[in-house]
């Protein structure tokens, strides 16, 4: 069973009926190939059309739909030989973030990113991909290994934010982000971060200081939800925000790719299959894996002086502030 969002509905309704065309003629002398065929290209284009002028809070929803690939499914598709390291050496290990080293394309790198789960249990487990600051620490120690080892390090990008409880604040949440941005900016390796579906605040910054930041087609990369900011503005609580300040919020934030790429802030949007990456796990694989291999080639033949000023120098000039008389 597939699951539709709001929006799709028109296509699932279209997709239900061409099942249950299917199932009427199944062990059955009936010949309905050509009304299921007609069926299936009205689908395929209804849903172009509505993919074709999403608006920012859909695109929301989408980045957040439950079928679509998380970390670990791009790593099986993508990598070979991943090994997976635990802990921080501090506290303890946080399942919400995976790390470890792989091999992409023949070049050993370090492969790090967050993980919701897909099952209910596997979602508490790894707590709906929100991290502590253990975290982070286990990231940040990968991070500091490849380093010694002079490999780049790949992040993969999808969470709703780092977890906001009180132990993991008593844990010194926010240093441990705060110590990410500053690490990462000087490690003197080729650093990726591949937004892959949601990139909330600090959470998501915090593994997402690199040479190069790419996005899914269809994510989304923002200092605060669409319902927080709502919230925020309008001074409602969550049971009296509804679609239209939602609608309002996402378009102000400014949190698409589309919008992120010409404001300068990303480098390269990765395209979707229509529907979406949980439409074509594999087609959304292969645009990843040559988006991957044309930057990396590209900052493996930098000195690692340059990928460190590079990298500053990207993230100091953003945020420009121009005044008018």
């Amino acid at each position: 069973m597939q699951y539709y969002l709001d929006f799709e509905k028109p296509v699932a309704d279209l997709e239900n009926k061409i099942e249950e065309l299917k199932r009427l003629a199944d062990g059955r002398d009936m010949n309905i190939t050509s009304e299921i065929k007609k069926l299936g290209k009205k689908a395929k284009e209804l849903r172009a059309d509505i993919f074709s002028k999403l608006t920012p809070w859909q695109k929301t929803q989408i980045a957040r739909h439950p079928e679509r690939p998380y970390t670990l499914d791009y790593i099986k598709v993508l990598m070979e030989d991943f090994i997976e390291l635990h802990g921080d050496r501090r506290f303890s290990d946080d399942p919400a973030i995976v790390a470890g080293f792989a091999r992409f394309q023949g070049v050993s790198v370090a492969v790090i990113g967050h993980q919701k789960g897909r099952s209910t249990k596997e979602r508490i487990g790894r707590n709906f991909g929100q991290p502590h600051p253990e975290g982070y620490r286990k990231a940040l120690r990968i991070m500091k290994l490849a380093e010694r080892l002079n490999m780049p390090v790949i992040t993969f990008i999808d969470t709703p934010g780092a977890y906001p409880g009180i132990g993991a604040e008593e844990r010194g949440q926010a240093e441990a982000i705060a110590t990410n941005l500053m690490e990462m900016s000087t490690l003197r390796v080729p650093v990726i971060a591949i937004v892959i579906g949601e990139g909330g605040s600090g959470g998501a910054l915090a593994l997402a200081v690199g040479n190069r930041v790419l996005m899914l087609e269809h994510s989304v990369y923002s200092v605060i939800s669409p319902e927080g900011c709502a919230a925020i503005l309008w001074k409602k609580n969550s049971t009296e925000v509804g679609q239209e300040e939602y609608e309002k919020s996402s378009e102000a934030l400014k949190l698409t790719a589309q919008d992120l790429y010409s404001l300068g802030i990303i480098d390269e949007i990765i395209p979707e299959p229509t529907g979406g990456a949980h439409r074509n796990y594999q087609e959304t694989a292969k645009a990843i894996e040559k988006a991957l291999k044309q930057h990396l080639d590209e900052l493996m033949a930098k000195s690692t002086d340059e990928l460190v000023e590079e990298r500053y120098m990207k993230f100091r000039v953003m945020g420009k502030v121009e005044e008018k008389g």
